[in-house]
């Protein structure tokens, strides 16, 4: 985004009303809390417990680092301008805030991916599961939803930074998005719209599409387990990353993929802070609450730190 004439960006945020900017600071905030202490709690205890040490937490610990990223990248920044009152974002600032924001919300979607695969392998290849999911493949997986993240966004912000604005420096959002950006340029914005697009739609459609087949397979797969009970045991391994799959991909479909009026640019404000807030504070919850492992962790550090306490 070259900068002719602008330094500073303006972002609206959500309201200008006073005591709906208090309600809102007073939920950020407390939203904000709960995901760092809910997200840091897991990584602690993948970190700590040692039956903890499987893929599927492997996993979940970098999802949950994800989490915090993504929200650390934008909810502080907001909760200052709704403090302070100052919505000027310098240049620098905005673009770096994009850039993050895109790539931790990226790498989430080649993680879900990955870890409905390693589901898949679970159920559905449970002889083989510690050969296909060991250590150095799990670090592998891992590394490479980071590349891909990052390969899908470079070509887009790369174009980006040519762009110049000159009439308006208001962006209408509580932080720098690409279509708001795209919409204040003074610049020919019409490849990088179609780059942004097309960036957006292949992760979507190729980590879906990973997400479906994987739970394609273990459905069929757990239908031929011969009693009740085993069919319950395998869907309660994968009933978290279910939960969490149907919150991300339901929220970006009713987003982006439905046809949005002018009128609904404030609701989809209002839904986007919801994900980038909400769904990182529910995630450590979702998977501590339906774990039998986590909650076992998790009481077994309570306890050892009530005893050493007592010491």
């Amino acid at each position: 985004m070259r900068n002719q004439t602008v330094t500073t960006f303006i972002l609206l945020g959500l309201t200008d009303d006073i005591r709906l900017q208090v309600l809102l600071f007073t939920f950020l905030f407390l939203s904000y809390m709960l995901s760092l202490s809910g997200n840091l709690t897991i990584i602690s205890l993948t970190l700590i417990d040692p039956h903890l040490k499987t893929p599927m937490y492997i996993f979940l610990k970098n999802f949950s680092f994800l989490e915090i990223s993504l929200t650390t990248a934008c909810i502080p920044r907001f909760l200052y301008s709704l403090s302070s009152g100052d919505k000027s974002i310098t240049y620098v600032a905005c673009v770096t805030q994009l850039f993050f924001i895109d790539l931790f919300a990226g790498t989430e979607f080649f993680l879900l991916a990955t870890m409905s695969y390693d589901r898949y392998v679970a159920i559905c290849k449970p002889l083989h599961y510690t050969t296909i999911m060991n250590s150095r493949v799990c670090k592998n997986f891992i590394f490479l939803c980071w590349v891909a993240a990052l390969i899908i966004i470079l070509p887009p912000i790369s174009l980006g930074l040519g762009l110049e604005f000159c009439d308006s420096n208001t962006i209408d959002h509580f932080c720098c998005d690409a279509a708001p950006l795209l919409k204040i340029s003074c610049s020919d914005t019409w490849l990088i719209e179609q780059m942004v697009i097309v960036c957006a739609v292949l992760t979507f459609i190729v980590t879906f599409m990973c997400v479906v087949l994987s739970y394609i397979y273990i459905i069929r797969t757990v239908l031929r387990f011969p009693s009740a009970k085993q069919k319950k045991k395998a869907f309660s391994t994968c009933s978290s990353h279910m939960i969490v799959v149907s919150i991300t991909y339901g929220s970006c479909i009713f987003i982006y993929v439905k046809p949005s009026a002018k009128d609904d640019v404030a609701i989809n404000k209002g839904i986007s802070l919801l994900i980038i807030s909400v769904s990182p504070m529910l995630n450590p919850f979702i998977y501590a609450l339906r774990n039998k492992q986590v909650k076992q962790a998790f009481n077994y550090s309570i306890n050892k730190t009530a005893f050493l306490s007592k010491m």
